[in-house]
Parts: C-alpha cells; structure tokens; sequence
C-alpha cells in the first residue's frame, strides 16, 4: 500500500488518482459502474495499470447536477469501498461533500476525503477528517455544482485561487487537519471558463509555494471540448497534453480516467521538471 504520508516528504513520484464512479449521471458514461461488483473490478484493473489511488464517488459534480441524499450517496459508495478494500490494498478515496458520508467510507477502508468544497459545505467535515487523521483534498469551486458554470467571473483567476487555498489550509489546520494531509487542487473545470481554466494551468508552479501536494484533475472535461471541437469519448490525447504540461510544472498528483495512459504521461513529464534526474 502506498504510504502517502511519506510520499509527501519525499514527492519521488506523481501520483495517479483513478475516477471511479458510483453514478448514473457522471459526465463520462464510460467511467459510471454499473454496479458493486463490476466497480471493484473496474478498481482492479486501475490498480494494475498503475494507479496509486482510487477515488470512489457517489454523487456527480459535473455542471447543472443536483445534490444526492446523504443515505443514497452512502449506499452507492460503501460496498464499492469495502469490495475494493477485501480484495487489494490500494489506498482509497472517497469523493464527497459530506461528513456523515466521509466518515463511513474512512470506516469502510478510505484513507483520503477527496471535498470539491475544500470543508465548507458540512460544518461536520473538518472534524471527521481531523479525528480520523484522514488526507484530504482541498478543491477550489466558485459556486456549486448546479451554479459553478452560469456566469464565473474573476479578476485575476490565479492570485483568487491562490488565495481561496492558502485561507482553506488555515482554516482546515485550525479544525485540527494535520497539514501533512493536506493536498491541494485548484479545481479545473469548476466555476472557471475556458480562459480561466488555461491561465491556472500556464501557472501550476504559483500553488506549489502553499506547501501541500498540489493535483490536478482535467481529464476529458469540457474546456478540452472547447479547444478541441470533440466530444467527452474522443479527449484522451488532450487529457493527456494538459496533465503533462501540469505535471512538468509542479502538478504532485492527476485525476484521470484513463489510468495506463495517464501513468505514462505523468512519468515522462515528471522528468522535465528543472532539476529532475
């Protein structure tokens, strides 16, 4: 099993975080799971293709979606966990907003919170992480998944996003989150549009100075559509152009579907970083 909290010293590899959804709504149909079993399955596979970390999600956050039940998040994510857990020792995810959700899946074998709303949304999250001593994510999000999208306005994308997080680390640090849990994402495709997605990404190497790893998730997400004029089943070779450029420039994890060709990609930019052996 990966021991992150080592690798947060060290930084000797990026690390590969594969999507696993427990969604029928999720933006790529290919990355839902039909059910359980099929879930832990498709987890198998990612984990022999190279992924360090499986991130399970119960609830899409794809633009326009509406919030899920807390009890049917629960159930679309706890028997994946646990059927993931019983059968490799990968370290697991769980993509959620909501305490009462964390706190059963880091029962059921999760090690990290993945909180697209960086502890804001549930009071309660903060201490789940905290007393649990989980790793969490911290994801900037102008808005909410149903409003992200309808009129994002900043100005000065980076030094906003900047700040959002050096603020969310503070406050996650004063709720009693080790900061050696701590990782940062500055939220591509979350209440940012096409211009404010390709200036955060010119200027990955800015959020590396907050201290905690910095990951970066744009895999087949609808600004590549902008660029590209394709749909969400023909960006990968985007996927994989943008995650190069953020790896070399200090990106420490990828979120990806695509976990074989996302390995590859991350491991051969990571040595054009300045300094790299």
């Amino acid at each position: 099993m990966l021991d992150l909290e080592q690798w947060i010293v060290r930084r000797d590899r990026v690390l590969v975080v594969g999507i696993l959804n427990a969604t029928p709504d999720s933006f790529f149909e290919r990355s839902r799971a039909p059910s359980p079993s099929a879930a832990v399955e498709r987890a198998l596979r990612m984990v022999e293709d190279g992924a360090d970390i499986i991130d399970v999600g119960g609830e899409s956050s794809r633009p326009g979606s509406a919030p899920v039940p807390e009890e049917e998040e629960t159930a679309r994510v706890i028997p994946i966990l646990e059927g993931i857990r019983r059968r490799t020792d990968v370290l697991l995810s769980v993509d959620t907003t909501k305490a009462a959700v964390a706190a059963e899946a880091l029962r059921a074998g999760a090690s990290m919170v993945n909180d697209i709303s960086a502890l804001r949304f549930d009071p309660e999250m903060a201490a789940v992480v905290a007393d649990r001593e989980a790793f969490v994510v911290l994801m900037h999000m102008q808005g909410t998944p149903g409003t992200m999208q309808a009129d994002p306005v900043y100005e000065d994308v980076v030094s906003e996003v900047h700040t959002f997080l050096g603020k969310r680390i503070v406050a996650a640090t004063s709720a009693g989150v080790r900061r050696d849990r701590i990782v940062i994402d500055p939220g591509i495709g979350f209440g940012k549009r096409l211009a404010h997605n390709l200036e955060l990404l010119r200027n990955i190497e800015r959020f590396t100075d907050l201290g905690p790893p910095v990951l970066v998730g744009a895999s087949r997400k609808s600004f590549l559509g902008e660029i590209l004029g394709l749909p969400v089943e023909e960006r990968l070779e985007g996927t994989l152009a943008v995650h190069a450029v953020a790896v070399a420039r200090g990106a420490d994890l990828i979120r990806v579907h695509d976990i074989k060709e996302g390995r590859r990609a991350a491991d051969a930019a990571r040595r054009l970083r300045r300094h790299a052996a």
